[in-house]
């Protein structure tokens, strides 16, 4: 209940804005701040949408279905008194850069089909729009259910991937016509428009108390929400779940009292610049709750960080082995160790000691768990105050592996349990991010990623240059990347490196052995790159699935980090993102013909130059560049 109450208050804190009365008709639209996105909608014979940016057409008139009961309550609502309002804030974050910026203007509309009543809430920012349905309580326990639409503009370009691995796909690049018939996607889905109008992604914020969004291709370029209990079992849940969990999850979900559906929103934007950096899907959730996160996201015990990981790349499973890691991690001045499932076989008194060895070394630990062991309210509470008391910072938690409204309870709990005895989290096996990491920002990250854990990438290359631009939309992914051996496919050394700095991962757990980054001639530009950003910059010649140039900034050095997919290609990179004066770079290159080939240059930069970069196929390029 605390978690819907805090909500709650959130809606109505939103709400108890100024407001000003518009004469209710049968439509209506809502136009973002700068006046260059606008989502229109209409009531007659139910509800009509389309998104327009720059007055073209990125949603085309599609419908909201919204059920309630078995009963489509959208067929053909009254309408009430439609209320306006607007948001206009600045909060700390993290990831990609340091503040996030949240304004929008926005729309409240009644709404009435026979007995039911209820309300459709609408937000138009300056890179995206967003919609809602909120539910009152009436006393009753509803089910309910959506088909909504989004009918795409004719010779779109789209990438996806399906829920056969839950949210670790590959993403496939087609035509929006060629997108087969009964395709299930997994959000976000990305897409270019046509005749450079921009870029698009749709996806969902808020995933509380609901089951998670799926989109279902009709073959003709319109693609409607399909819920978790319609959505095919993933191959994960059904290797590790039992058939009576898969009919279970096959079921909607009931929800007793007052509910919000989640947002389901659209990012777009001219660039893929602005498209990596919008805030719209943190800034759809609630604030931190002060009583767990007393300084927000900056809370003292909240820490980013970066972390070794016995379990891709050797080393031994006993206590002695782990302490190696934890000096090892000292070494190369790394914040955690992660630590698998063998951790369980210590005594109370052990993981002290290791604990007590960790710090001497400057390293906090996590320690994985099975989410299957802590579905009960007096198994979570034991579990996290254990941690607690032992001094063990964090979790990683596992095996969710579908995103039912039961799973989703499921991680609320878990993160607030969490946080009542002050331990991070980490989710593995785990659908796509939602913003929530806003609300509890003990979350470092998640998976939902096919990252360096799964071997069946041949063309790892490709998936890279296409990540940033898709799955990293909806926010932090637990890649674990940079490998130096096979796992790295068809890229090289210098393109492993740049993944590291590229993808947004508070919890930034390296899958190479520490031993193998101590020895790598990258060693010194590996181990200063943080965790989180002050500022990052999409730099052309960007595009998804071909090459991604990040320009990110923390304090005054810049990192400058290219992925390459499999063709070779020349790129000039003008350093205009430098602040003036003279840098010292540290650039690490592709050279010769062999996986490891890597030239490490230093040289002197500054602001007017332009960086050639010659990148093999799977190559890549990471420079860091220090203010003299």
């Amino acid at each position: 209940m605390v978690f819907h109450f805090k909500r709650l208050s959130y809606w109505l804190a939103v709400l108890l804005v100024p407001l000003r009365a518009l004469a209710a008709d049968q439509a209506t639209s809502v136009t973002s701040p700068d006046g260059s996105v606008q989502v229109k909608v209409s009531f007659k014979g139910g509800i009509a949408w389309e998104v327009l940016f720059k007055n073209s057409p990125v949603i085309e008139p599609s419908r909201l279905v919204f059920s309630l009961d078995g009963v489509e309550v959208t067929a053909g609502p009254e309408t009430g008194v439609i209320q306006t309002y607007r948001i206009n804030e600045t909060y700390p974050w993290r990831g990609l850069h340091s503040q996030a910026v949240n304004q929008c203007n926005g729309a409240t509309v009644p709404l009435k089909y026979r007995d039911a009543t209820y309300t459709l809430e609408l937000r138009a920012f300056n890179d995206g729009v967003a919609y809602r349905f909120i539910v009152p309580g009436w006393g009753k326990t509803r089910v309910p259910d959506e088909a909504s639409t989004f009918v795409l503009p004719a010779g779109s370009k789209v990438w996806y991937h399906d829920f056969n691995g839950h949210y670790e796909g590959v993403h496939t690049n087609t035509t929006v016509g060629g997108v087969p018939v009964d395709q299930w996607i997994a959000t976000p889905m990305t897409f270019k428009l046509p005749d450079g109008h921009g870029y698009a992604s749709i996806t969902e914020a808020d995933l509380v108390n609901y089951s998670g969004m799926g989109l279902h291709a009709d073959g003709r370029r319109t693609f409607s929400i399909g819920l978790a209990h319609k959505q095919p079992p993933s191959h994960p849940f059904v290797l590790r779940y039992s058939t009576n969990d898969v009919t279970r999850l096959s079921k909607p979900a009931a929800i007793s009292g007052a509910f919000t559906t989640p947002w389901r929103v659209v990012l777009v934007a001219a660039s893929l610049n602005a498209l990596v950096n919008s805030d719209i899907v943190p800034n759809l959730c609630p604030a931190p709750d002060p009583r767990y996160f007393p300084q927000g996201m900056k809370t003292a015990w909240v820490k980013p960080g970066r972390a070794v990981w016995k379990y891709l790349d050797g080393g031994t499973n006993t206590l002695e082995g782990t302490k190696e890691f934890c000096k090892l991690a000292g070494a190369l001045g790394f914040e955690y160790n992660v630590i698998e499932g063998y951790w369980g076989r210590w005594s109370d008194a052990e993981i002290k000691d290791l604990v007590s060895y960790a710090r001497e070394q400057g390293v906090k630990l996590f320690v994985w768990k099975h989410s299957r062991a802590l579905r009960t309210p007096q198994e979570r509470e034991d579990f996290f105050k254990r941690l607690h008391d032992l001094g063990v910072a964090g979790a990683k938690i596992d095996f969710f592996d579908h995103e039912h409204k039961e799973m989703v309870d499921l991680y609320e709990t878990l993160l607030e349990t969490a946080a009542r005895h002050q331990v991070l989290l980490n989710f593995h096996g785990a659908n796509k991010p939602t913003g929530t990491i806003r609300t509890w920002p003990n979350e470092l990250t998640r998976e939902g990623v096919k990252g360096m854990e799964s071997r069946r990438v041949p063309d790892r290359a490709t998936h890279d240059a296409t990540l940033p631009f898709t799955r990293f939309l909806a926010g932090p992914g637990d890649y674990t990347p940079m490998h130096f051996g096979e796992r790295r496919a068809n890229t090289t050394w210098p393109h492993q490196v740049a993944t590291a700095a590229m993808f947004q991962m508070p919890l930034l757990t390296y899958a190479a052995n520490p031993t193998a980054i101590l020895t790598n001639p990258a060693v010194e530009l590996i181990t200063s790159i943080p965790a989180t950003w002050d500022e990052t910059i999409v730099l052309p010649p960007s595009e998804i699935s071909q090459v991604a140039v990040f320009a990110q900034r923390s304090g005054e050095t810049w990192f400058l980090s290219v992925l390459n997919s499999a063709e070779a290609r020349t790129i000039h990179v003008p350093l205009s993102f430098l602040g003036p004066g003279d840098y010292a770079a540290l650039l690490v290159r592709d050279a010769g013909s062999g996986p490891d080939a890597e030239l490490i240059e230093h040289r002197a930069a500054h602001q007017p130059e332009s960086l050639t970069i010659n990148l093999r196929p799977g190559g890549g390029f990471i420079g860091r560049f220090k203010k003299d």
